[in-house]
């Protein structure tokens, strides 16, 4: 088969056709160079940004450039009743023409001759973009400019990508551009929500931006709806029925304003989206729900309206289940600027106080070092030096494991530190996504879990999000693309104890409470050292969320804590959270109720009866009883065999008189001192039989309170209102810490210690060893 060069077909061709084929493909060529060489003014910079809540609505929009407000839509997101009132009234013949209209352009132009007036532009939908991109003006040149503008938009886009430009840039009034904007700016809704009316009105709006503003001009931009629906009836798109119904619709627009909603989240986005090289007229997707970001922004401003000046609040909601973010406060008020207004405390660190105990108990559970009722020491104690002090200063002496993480008590929570390891909690926190901020070369140490390190909000609520999703704690997602970040922890067990600690005290024994609406919180608050920082944090149904609030500077504020400040806002978002779907909370199987003997901490049937000193119901974790951990001051066993008097029931030793053995359980001895008025005598280990009691316990090694007796009554002096005590001890050279009333006090340079309240009290010495002495009074009111 012979093979015909393309040069033979040429040359085969006549030259009546090959003429004119040639000079069509030089013409071609030619307008592909000019159009290469002159592109047209296709958007390309900054033309905005904007963030959108979950729902599409906008939260917070960055203007273009050329200062313009504008909504990115595709055609495919606006309601088909606009498209067919813009295509009908201003191009019917968009989808078939090349850019221009001959049949529009020769009416035009004979109008405008026999006029001498411009009657219709004869502008195609295409060349109304064409003078949106690039502004001519409107003489012979300029339109043919435009229309040389409208060919090379149609040689370039399609038709879709061509309606789109003119959605999204066609002018609607002073700043607005697009139909998306204008809709949500003067109707308040999507353009997919249009009605016949609103879509002939913002058809129509392009023509007389300024003249037609419905917020300005309601009866003008009525008379040109009206014309529109008009001419859309005699065109036969519209029926003429429902263009009846469309007129009787009043124009009704509300004013243009700026209401942001969300306005640091949005930042934040804004940010990362410049920093992954976004350009041109953007659009955010966001998680958050619009009417709880408002409900928390109202909330929060409510709340920063009594607060002292420089005072500010961040609040962070997520969704336990999917980390989406629904609710993000990083300020008190945007608008403040007193306030921090632009400092977004979400991301802040700053030191959690105690907002980090549940990690620590729920991890103590997974170690098997504790159950829910486990016996622990709240009393003055010196760990290396560092002597731990409660909030409110006093103690409380025995108290369980649920006891001390509701209250939130210090020395029990330093105490279990010290036996799980400073460095072993935070690297536990740090996989888990919370990271512990250290002054540069400091290690991990006691102070850890009071707040000695910083964390973020952020952090927190996505650590507390374990506690609704079976021990798995997440990094919380502000768009609907990030990806999951997910890490265990603690166990879906210790998770579950914990949280029903937080939520209801952690009694397995109590009667379950079924609540009507809303579903229960379990929080825990903190507060960090010089009151800079009060925290509330907890879990509420589905959701996990936070609560921060100080002054962004961070210097103190007196008297400003978590349970006084922090918590009650914690609630009120809690309660304004929509629990339509509450997820079933059902018990693991790893989990199971106890009943357990203080103070061996022991199951009560592995306890005999006369060692069993309080039953306690307890969740137990995966069967798992610890006993009572081993007493500081004494390492023998809690559990002993003591000699007793037969005449006295004094204790004594064996072959001194006629001592009987007793198997004992023996309380810790730093929790002495609660024993009197707290433990039945047949409960405790009696005292030392004055004839046989060995040499360490011989009454010159006793710790006693010199000058004040038994059942004393102290009188204020005349004409003073107070008792001035003078302080003093006998039998230790050493150190000791004195309790009024369980409460720590500090005697004055001379001793002396000032008492005010009248009444019953206890003063209580204690030594580093363990030893005490306490001393019931009372104190009499002053007369008048």
């Amino acid at each position: 088969m012979t093979r015909v060069s393309l040069r033979q077909r040429w040359r085969a061709l006549r030259p009546g056709i090959r003429f004119p084929l040639l000079a069509a493909l030089l013409i071609a060529a030619l307008l592909a160079l000019i159009d290469r060489l002159v592109p047209p003014p296709l958007p390309s910079g900054n033309d905005g940004f904007i963030v959108l809540a979950r729902d599409g609505s906008p939260l917070r929009a960055w203007p273009g450039s050329d200062g313009a407000w504008r909504y990115p839509v595709t055609p495919a997101e606006v309601s088909p009743r606009y498209i067919e009132a813009l295509l009908g009234y201003e191009d019917r013949w968009f989808r078939w023409h090349p850019g221009v209209n001959p049949a529009s352009l020769v009416r035009a132009a004979w109008q405008w001759a026999r006029t001498g007036r411009i009657v219709s532009g004869g502008s195609t939908l295409t060349m109304q973009v064409a003078r949106i991109l690039e502004p001519v003006p409107r003489t012979a040149a300029g339109k043919l400019r435009q229309i040389a503008r409208a060919l090379q938009l149609e040689w370039r886009l399609s038709k879709d990508e061509i309606l789109t430009l003119y959605l999204n840039h066609a002018p609607m009034g002073g700043i607005v551009e697009g139909v998306e904007m204008a809709s949500r700016a003067y109707l308040g809704k999507p353009s997919r929500d249009l009605s016949l009316a609103e879509a002939a009105l913002l058809a129509t709006l392009p023509r007389a931006p300024s003249r037609l503003r419905p917020d300005r001009a309601p009866q003008a931009a009525r008379a040109a709806r009206d014309r529109v629906l008009a001419r859309l009836e005699n065109f036969g798109i519209w029926l003429p029925e429902a263009v009846t119904d469309a007129r009787i619709e009043p124009v009704i627009a509300q004013k243009l304003q700026g209401a942001w909603l969300a306005p640091l989240a949005a930042e934040r986005l804004h940010s990362g989206a410049r920093k992954t090289g976004i350009a041109g007229l953007a659009r955010v997707n966001s998680t958050l729900d619009r009417e709880l970001q408002a409900t928390v922004e109202r909330l929060l401003a409510d709340r920063a309206s009594v607060l002292p000046p420089r005072v500010s609040i961040a609040a962070l909601v997520i969704d336990a289940g999917t980390l989406e973010v629904r609710a993000y406060a990083g300020s008190a008020d945007f608008g403040d600027n007193a306030r921090g207004a632009h400092v977004d405390m979400v991301r802040g660190v700053r030191s959690p106080g105690s907002a980090l105990k549940p990690f620590l108990y729920a991890m103590a559970l997974d170690d098997g070092l504790i159950h829910s009722e486990s016996l622990l020491i709240d009393a003055p104690q010196a760990f290396g030096g560092y002597q731990p002090g409660n909030f409110q200063a006093d103690f409380s002496g025995p108290v369980s494991v649920s006891e001390a993480l509701q209250r939130s008590l210090n020395v029990p929570a330093v105490d279990l530190l010290d036996q799980i390891g400073p460095a072993r909690f935070a690297a536990r926190l740090a996989e888990g996504g919370i990271k512990p901020r250290l002054v540069a070369g400091e290690a991990p140490n006691l102070s850890l879990i009071l707040g000695g390190a910083g964390v973020t909000l952020e952090e927190l609520v996505g650590g507390y999000r374990a506690l609704a999703a079976g021990g798995v704690a997440g990094k919380p997602r502000l768009t609907p693309g990030a990806p999951v970040e997910e890490t265990r922890l603690m166990s879906e067990g210790a998770a579950w104890i914990v949280r029903d600690i937080l939520e209801g005290g952690g009694h397995p024994d109590r009667p379950f409470v079924e609540s009507a609406g809303a579903a229960p919180l379990a929080w825990k608050t903190g507060t960090s050292f010089g009151f800079r920082d009060a925290w509330a944090v907890g879990v509420s149904g589905r959701y996990a969320l936070g609560v921060w609030l100080g002054r962004p500077d961070g210097t103190p504020n007196p008297g400003f804590f978590g349970a006084n400040v922090a918590a009650p806002l914690l609630k009120d978002i809690a309660a304004a959270l929509p629990h339509d779907l509450i997820p079933p909370r059902d018990r693991p199987a790893t989990v199971q109720p106890v009943d357990i003997c203080w103070p061996l901490g022991l199951a009560a049937a592995d306890t005999p009866a006369p060692l069993c000193h309080r039953r306690r119901t307890a969740w137990s974790l995966a069967g798992a009883v610890p006993p009572t951990r081993p007493d500081r001051v004494d390492g023998s066993s809690l559990r002993e065999t003591v000699w007793l008097e037969a005449g006295s029931g004094l204790r004594t030793v064996p072959g001194c008189g006629q001592g009987r053995p007793r198997d004992t359980a023996r309380w810790p001895t730093l929790l002495q001192p609660w024993l009197a008025g707290w433990l039945p005598a047949d409960q405790r280990i009696p005292d030392w039989h004055p004839g046989c009691a060995p040499a360490a316990a011989t009454p010159s090694a006793t710790l006693r309170i010199v000058g004040l007796n038994e059942a004393s009554r102290l009188r204020p002096a005349p004409h003073q209102r107070h008792v001035s005590l003078q302080l003093a001890v006998r039998g230790t050279p050493g150190p000791v810490v004195w309790l009024l009333d369980g409460k720590r006090v500090t005697p004055d340079a001379g001793g002396k210690l000032l008492l005010n309240e009248p009444g019953a009290h206890r003063l209580t010495v204690m030594d580093e060893g363990g030893r005490h002495h306490s001393v019931a009074f009372t104190v009499d009111a002053p007369p008048g």
